[in-house]
């Protein structure tokens, strides 16, 4: 464990987080085109690319804390504190440069998911609209099987 480790989990992390930008983006053009059938598919996608996110972390977590320890920070130690602790050499400037990264990966992620959401609560709000303005009288159906709901009122000739 090191900070040759520590910067593969980064890079990887920050390839998850360009995938993830990539998905909600996808997500958000299904959503404008109105092709609403493919919505359950790019979800599932931006889900799965969030559990990977997931792990990753995880084991980033591992690597920054092991990090910390090497380099006489607490083993509780953020990348922004390795940044700040690191030796005389490179390491310092990767890790500045890997922190910049991730922030602005992150909020793209957020600003992203952000307007997805409004597109989505939009859909969800027009679909209710669209239901709430559907009569819910169907009428009955007479003998002639035509509902009675445009019939109105008839006359009868009883002589005929």
């Amino acid at each position: 464990m090191g900070a040759q480790e520590l910067s593969a989990a980064l890079w990887k992390e920050r390839e998850l987080l360009e995938l993830l930008l990539f998905k909600l983006e996808e997500e958000q053009l299904i959503l404008t085109s109105g092709k609403s059938k493919w919505l359950q598919h790019a979800t599932r996608e931006v889900e799965q690319v969030v559990e990977r996110l997931r792990t990753t972390g995880l084991a980033r977590s591992v690597e920054v804390a092991a990090l910390g320890r090497e380099w006489s920070t607490t083993s509780s130690a953020t990348l922004r504190d390795l940044v700040n602790h690191a030796p005389a050499g490179p390491w310092g400037s990767i890790f500045s440069d890997h922190l910049q990264a991730l922030t602005e990966l992150t909020n793209q992620v957020k600003t992203l998911r952000d307007s997805n959401e409004q597109f989505l609560r939009a859909a969800a709000r027009s679909a209710q609209e669209t239901l709430a303005g559907l009569s819910a009288d169907s009428g009955t159906y007479d003998s002639r099987g035509e509902t009675g709901v445009n019939a109105g009122a008839r006359l009868f000739d009883r002589d005929l």
